[in-house]
């Protein structure tokens, strides 16, 4: 029997009614998978090929058979946008067999989730943070809402394994198993896994099953790819078109955005006229500004507005107005966004995504290039890089564009090698440890601390957490009030830590600043971090705001809308960047090879870097003198070996090198002052390394390094040491040290 004969007939009618001729690789593999073993599956497989539905056609099928009396799937997706797109296709597709599909997050009625409560059944869609709220308020619930629970399908399964929410779905999914007295399948999915076998192994984390990995043989897949280069400050000039010999021709118009205007904004602006297309920036900050600068540029063409926004700071009207919009067939609007419409929803016919500057990761970029390229349309991206013109007085290292080589060095190493970052599993926890004792001890009540520890350490995330270390926390959170012992001797929560797990804020691992809700008359627009007093403004939701009233006790900021720009502020956003991107990156500086899909300006910017690289010995030479005892290294490091090469440097070597005035442009180079000879230098750092010594001697004195969400109530030893062992790569910052004995032979 084939795959679509195993289908129920529904599914079946399905297939005929969407006119498939036939089944995609992908849900011919994974109806394999899913109906002739019993293990988790892995479906990898490029954006818009049919993963939801090649995973939900045969689970859909077998309840169709034997129908669950509980809810029988969830699906977890890391998006509310991303949800509720999936819940629209998923009961389109379940309404003819009467399978209830129910979602739930933050923006849903509370009617659909008490309908879902009376009634548990078919599949429910939820995000990690709800999951974790529904264990913890609705724990009574559990065992009668998914005591016959059978499979669990998380989406975008890559964007869970590089931190700590990806730690708290698995630790969820053991937990609610364990509650609900149910063992279900996993069923993984993403387009951007770089190490499939790491990846199935997360996924089957604490379920004593093995994963099944199919083999998908892709066809190869054209991309429209461009990128071009921009100074912020220099005018455009009129012969500035996006045509050049011997390269794609995108579009034959001259730029004709307003006069003195940013010249990359004004190329967006011109190339996304008539068209839905989608610009990605890689902070909240940015996503406001440039739907500001975009919509200023309508004003003084005298155009219709054809811009909106959406970001995760945003309230769900203004989020899902604009999802709306993408998805109209008839509508010809641009979304300027960032992470939170790179993942999984369907926008219909997009026609280009547009990236300022270079993402952090190569699957960011492929993800974000994913949304494009459907019904039919070549995946199309126009990268627009864009820096400040150097100073003439310029030291060497900020004339090199670090952007424009990084997004060059992103597509490279893809299209070369086929490469996305593998998933990093081998931090210490401790924050997510915080987080699910916290949460544990909420949601069972009182527990002996025997109990409470065999519930917590016996989660596989926590695999590398020691008994001694569990002490020390629980020891910690004893004499600070998070939880407290009963005459009996066992743990509850204490006052302090009710006031944390009491708060919505709990669910999320992920850092959140402390936020104020923003309204214009009976709308809300969304949140901001440390509003401005009455009078100033603020950017939010695209449009610039006059500060009312700010209410600081119910954290309300009342504003008006005027006209203007302003910059806004949602909190820091760091990025990760990969040693391979970085090594990458100093071969693109060193190679003469030319990439098709640079534009005029990105080539002649690249030569120019090229000669300015080769002139002054930078891809040669990891240090580099800047004139008198001035010094550059370029270590070619990535972010967590770099902070491990900055403290190895003031903590290890400093007082040898005699350094100071060290200045980091993390992850590219450090500068600073030395009084030894490029020779000593190398000596000194390759003896030291050489040295057997304690990751916790590259913490500073008396620092406690908060880097996750909750380790701010952590005992100060396991912040450091979760740093130092977790964060800090000190082995691969050890290995370059090493490589570097030749230069002082």
């Amino acid at each position: 029997m084939s795959i679509f004969e195993r289908y129920a007939p529904f599914i079946q009618d399905f297939i005929y009614r969407n006119n498939w001729e036939s089944l995609r690789a992908i849900q011919a593999a994974a109806g394999d998978a899913i109906f002739n073993t019993d293990e988790n599956v892995l479906l990898t497989a490029s954006t818009a090929s049919g993963k939801t539905e090649a995973a939900f056609f045969p689970i859909l099928t077998l309840f169709s058979e034997d129908m669950p009396s509980t809810v029988g799937a969830i699906y977890i997706g890391p998006l509310k946008a991303l949800i509720n797109d999936q819940f629209m296709r998923l009961n389109e597709l379940c309404e003819e067999a009467h399978i209830p599909v129910w979602h739930w997050h933050g923006d849903v009625a509370q009617s659909h989730k008490s309908r879902m409560l009376k009634n548990p059944s078919g599949i429910l869609q939820i995000t990690p943070e709800s999951l974790e709220a529904m264990l913890l308020r609705k724990h009574a619930l559990i065992p009668k809402l998914f005591g016959d629970l059978r499979f669990i399908v998380i989406d975008e399964i890559h964007s869970l394994m590089r931190g700590d929410r990806g730690g708290q779905t698995i630790c969820l999914i053991e937990r609610l198993c364990r509650m609900a007295g149910a063992d279900p399948r996993r069923i993984g999915l993403s387009a951007t896994i770089g190490d499939p076998t790491a990846a199935g192994e997360f996924l089957s984390y604490g379920t004593g099953r093995g994963t099944v990995i199919p083999k998908i043989e892709s066809k190869g897949v054209k991309w429209r790819l461009s990128m071009e280069h921009f100074y912020i400050s220099q005018q455009n000039q009129p012969d500035e078109k996006n045509t050049t010999e011997g390269l794609p021709v995108l579009d034959d118009k001259t730029d004709t955005a307003p006069e003195h205007a940013d010249a990359g904004m004004g190329y967006i602006f011109e190339h996304t006229r008539g068209k839905k297309c989608l610009v990605f920036v890689n902070s909240r900050e940015e996503c406001e500004a440039v739907t500001t600068t975009l919509r200023s540029y309508c004003e003084a063409n005298h155009e219709r507005d054809r811009f909106l926004i959406h970001h995760g700071n945003l309230s769900a009207a203004y989020r899902e107005t604009a999802e709306q919009a993408m998805k109209d067939e008839d509508t010809f609007m641009t979304t300027c966004t960032t992470a939170t419409l790179e993942l999984g929803i369907d926008i219909g016919r997009l026609e280009r995504a547009f990236q300022i500057d270079a993402p952090f990761t190569v699957s960011s970029f492929l993800q974000r290039m994913g949304r494009t390229g459907r019904r039919d349309l070549p995946p199309e991206m126009w990268f627009v890089i864009r820096e400040e013109l150097p100073e003439p007085r310029s030291m060497l290292p900020e004339t090199i564009p670090w952007k424009l080589i990084q997004g060059i060095a992103l597509i490279q190493v893809y299209l070369e090698e086929r490469w996305v970052e593998p998933p990093k599993l081998d931090r210490l926890p401790f924050s997510l440890l915080y987080h699910q004792t916290m949460s544990t001890l909420a949601s069972s009540g009182e527990l002996s601390p025997a109990a409470l520890a065999s519930k917590v350490l016996s989660l596989k995330y926590f695999h590398r957490i020691s008994q001694e270390d569990y002490k020390v926390l629980l020891r910690h959170l004893l004499e600070n009030d998070h939880i407290q012992r009963t005459d009996e001797g066992g743990l509850i929560v204490g006052l302090a830590g009710e006031r944390i797990v009491n708060s919505f804020k709990f669910y999320a691992v992920f850092q959140e600043n402390e936020e104020y809700t923003v309204r214009w008359g009976s709308q809300e627009l969304g949140t901001i971090v440390t509003p401005p007093p009455k009078g100033e403004k603020i950017a939010i939701a695209g449009h610039v705001w006059i500060v009312e009233e700010v209410d600081h006790k119910r954290r309300l900021v009342y504003c008006e809308q005027i006209k203007g720009k302003v910059p806004a502020y949602f909190g820091d956003c760091p990025g990760d960047i990969n040693t391979k991107i970085i090594l990458r990156m100093r071969d693109v500086l060193r190679e003469d090879k030319k990439y098709p899909y640079l534009m005029k300006n990105a080539v002649a910017r690249l030569a120019q870097a090229r000669l300015t690289a080769r002139n002054s010995g930078v891809i040669d030479q990891p240090l580099i003198c800047l004139g008198g005892n001035m010094w550059c290294l370029f270590p070619w490091l990535g972010t967590y070996a770099f902070f491990a090469m900055e403290r190895f440097l003031k903590l290890k070597c400093g007082d040898r090198l005699g350094l100071r005035g060290m200045d980091s442009s993390r992850p590219y180079y450090i500068q600073f002052t030395m009084k030894v000879s490029p020779q000593e230098f190398f000596a000194i750092l390759i003896e030291e390394a050489e040295k057997e010594f304690d990751p916790l001697d590259l913490v500073y004195q008396g620092e406690v390094p908060v880097f996750e969400k909750y380790d701010e109530f952590l005992p100060p030893e396991l912040v450091r040491k979760g740093f130092a062992y977790g964060i800090l790569n000190i082995n691969e910052m050890k290995s370059r040290i090493l490589s570097w004995k030749e230069l002082i032979h």
